[in-house]
């Protein structure tokens, strides 16, 4: 059987997100002609069929459900090797660490100048960016390591490896006004009817927000509440508050990288990590011993 050619599989993926074939041929900017033949050539390749197609609806058979899982990792893959060739080329490759704003848990400093005082090690570049492309730009190429947190609906670790390196409770943020602000702690059930900042509004009583410092300003004005690790308790401005939320769920602060990477460099990061990691749990240990 003749391997599986990048573009049919592109066409079939925007398909199987779409279910339209219409609103697929759209995205791809193509005619609906051309993505048909292309997924019924697809289909005889296989020799199964892929798409249930009826006047009202396209649906995925299990053959075509087992293709979108595989075949999407099957392009990461592909992208990730490009983009990993292309900065291995460089006449000075560094590695990418990738996190998300105040998302380190007070332990990055710690880690790059450890890591920095190792013999062989390479020019770390820190890239901030938004919660949801944290674990793509690892699986893609475009990241060696990332700071994850877990439990998170952005927290997902398919093709990634990942070490524990910190374990925090969960404070809620707001403004020094707010009628919680002088509590000495929550639960999660006062804060029923407050607006909840995230940066991806997905039910009713929450809040978009595009960066950190606007998540600041419309807490500060008492237009929301934020729930967040307790490290952020040194990043705050001084019209903000921490109250420590009881009944939340504790949040893992993890060190993800894909599992094909094969790099001395990244081996040794992660090693310096997981060592910074233990040395900050001992040093409450011992300072109450």
């Amino acid at each position: 059987m003749d391997p599986l050619q990048t573009r049919a599989l592109t066409y079939f993926l925007t398909l199987a997100e779409e279910l339209h074939f219409g609103r697929a041929a759209d995205r791809l900017g193509i005619a609906q002609p051309p993505l048909s033949r292309s997924i019924r050539s697809l289909e005889t390749q296989l020799g199964v069929t892929l798409l249930e197609r009826t006047s009202r609806r396209v649906r995925l058979t299990p053959a075509g459900e087992v293709l979108r899982d595989e075949g999407r990792l099957a392009l990461q893959a592909m992208a990730a090797a490009a983009h990993r060739a292309q900065r291995a080329g460089r006449l000075d490759p560094g590695l990418t660490l990738v996190m998300k704003p105040g998302g380190d848990g007070g332990l990055l400093p710690a880690i790059l100048a450890a890591y920095e005082s190792r013999p062989g090690a390479r020019p770390v570049d820190v890239v901030v960016c938004a919660i949801h492309e944290r674990a793509t730009m690892l699986r893609d190429g475009r990241a060696d390591v990332g700071l994850l947190h877990s439990p998170s609906p952005h927290c997902d670790l398919r093709g990634l490896d990942s070490e524990e390196l910190l374990v925090e409770r969960q404070v809620v943020v707001v403004g020094a006004r707010h009628q919680l602000a002088q509590r000495f702690s929550v639960r999660l059930a006062d804060l029923a009817g407050e607006t909840l900042a995230t940066h991806e509004a997905a039910a009713a009583g929450e809040a978009s927000v595009r960066d950190i410092d606007q998540l600041m300003q419309l807490i500060a004005l008492g237009r929301a509440v934020a729930l967040a690790p307790e490290s952020v308790r040194g990043q705050l401005r001084p019209d903000l508050v921490c109250v420590p939320v009881l009944d939340a769920p504790l949040i893992s602060v993890l060190l993800a990288w894909p599992q094909q990477h094969r790099s001395l460099a990244v081996a040794e990061l992660i090693r310096t990590a997981v060592d910074v990691a233990e040395s900050h749990r001992a040093q409450p240990q011992e300072a109450s011993g």
